[in-house]
């Protein structure tokens, strides 16, 4: 059953602006909400000096505490009582220094937010804050995202502390300048090592470790005193550190769940489409079985190397899940649609498991999706798998053949069985 069409309100763009490891496809003003168009949803000046929605609460800091005012000598007193000294407030001066007046030459990568830059804190910039390289996110209050972003990054981030969520270091919040200062993660985002072909093709122990550090983080969130849906789980969301540990960024769309009876928010649609599920889309109604839908999408993109959707690949193959979903029921068929990049070495048992997990995760039914801490146990119990399996050739998607096994194009084809022979080569943890 092909995966419903988005409602009218929602309207994607293949031009989107490509996000360098950073991005959020999307934005909203007042109530309509675009996905990955950004042409059409910049906001002004004057709308980024509105005053800031209130939204639930969270723990004992929300948006609801905070001034409604955009004032920034106020945000920083509003902030300042909360955070203590968990987060340190920069000055502009002072994030000028570490990135050379946020120079090209130190730029990482730009989207919705603005641009990130790498800059280095030494030792002598604060007391007691460790010397260390750290990428600096400014907010372009020409572009997508604004003020809200950028204060819900610093809630969550400021509050939630865990191995797989990147640390939030600090903040910069002078005038009109909005920055943020997390954590540098060296190896980019998941998306790069996917996708980019410059880059060294991910092994499969390696895609298996990332896969379960963005599994406990999604996990993390959802386990929380009141339950937070990232509602823009996607790859290049899942930043890597330079042991390939997966850690999630960028919580400006972040929402917390639903409270008491109720079974979920509801709210504008936001986020990015390919990876937001279809009930989300077609009724804002969130729950954190969104986000499991998401981690499948992305779970596909792992198997394949695929991107969840693709206007270069011929109409039946655009959408990831809509056409991976027939191969994921059979060990046969799976072989098909695995990522080339892999040249055949992976664990075929863990492949069909994580493409079984895969199916439960992007069911049209919320209901018959797991939790994020099942899908961590099953994802850590193929870490030990030891069968590796070795492919010399592709696989065709609609083999054709006659009874002496030659193919329509006059070619002998080998039964699939020879495709494929054990390796006393084992996966690691590490790739």
């Amino acid at each position: 059953m092909p995966t419903p069409p988005p409602p009218p309100l929602a309207v994607m763009s293949k031009d989107s602006k490509p996000w360098r490891p950073f991005t959020t496809n999307c934005c909203s003003i007042e109530d309509q909400t675009v996905f990955g168009n950004f042409s059409r949803c910049r906001p002004t000046r004057s709308q980024f000096s509105k005053n800031v929605a209130k939204l639930p609460s969270f723990r004992r800091l929300s948006f609801s505490d905070l001034s409604s005012s955009t004032s920034s000598t106020r945000i920083n007193e509003d902030l300042a009582h909360p955070f203590g000294s968990s987060l340190n407030v920069f000055l502009l001066s002072e994030l000028r220094a570490i990135t050379q007046n946020f120079s090209s030459n130190f730029l990482l990568g730009e989207g919705g937010f603005g641009t990130v830059h790498k800059g280095y804190i030494d030792e002598n910039l604060r007391q007691g804050l460790k010397a260390q390289s750290v990428a600096v996110k400014l907010l372009d209050i020409e572009g997508l995202q604004g003020h809200r972003e950028w204060l819900a990054e610093v809630i969550f981030l400021g509050q939630l502390r865990h191995q797989h969520l990147v640390k939030l270091i600090g903040y910069c919040c002078e005038d009109e300048e909005r920055l943020l200062v997390y954590e540098f993660m060296p190896r980019g985002s998941l998306e790069n090592h996917l996708f980019r072909r410059v880059s060294v093709p991910l092994a499969w122990g390696t895609r298996l470790k990332i896969a379960i550090g963005a599994a406990k983080g999604l996990a993390f969130l959802h386990g929380a005193e009141q339950p937070v849906i990232y509602r823009d789980f996607k790859t290049s969301n899942v930043l890597l550190d330079s042991d390939f540990t997966a850690k999630l960024s960028d919580f400006g769309l972040a929402k917390m769940g639903p409270e008491g009876s109720d079974t979920h928010v509801t709210t504008r649609v936001m986020g990015t489409y390919g990876y937001a599920a279809p009930e989300y889309v077609n009724t804002g109604h969130l729950t954190t079985k969104s986000d499991v839908y998401s981690f499948g999408v992305v779970l596909l993109e792992i198997l394949t190397g695929r991107r969840s959707v693709d206007k270069t690949k011929p109409k039946a193959e655009q959408n990831l899940v809509d056409w991976a979903r027939p191969y994921l029921t059979s060990s046969r068929r799976l072989r098909c649609i695995m990522d080339p990049k892999l040249g055949g070495q992976y664990s075929v048992k863990g492949a069909r498991e994580i493409a079984s997990l895969a199916l439960q995760c992007v069911s049209l039914n919320p209901k018959a999706r797991p939790r994020m801490p099942a899908v961590v146990e099953v994802l850590e119990r193929l870490q030990n798998l030891r069968d590796m399996a070795i492919t010399s050739g592709h696989w065709p998607t609609t083999p054709k053949s006659n009874r002496n096994g030659v193919s329509a194009k006059g070619r002998r084809e080998t039964r699939p069985g020879a495709y494929w022979k054990p390796s006393p080569v084992a996966p690691t943890r590490h790739g």
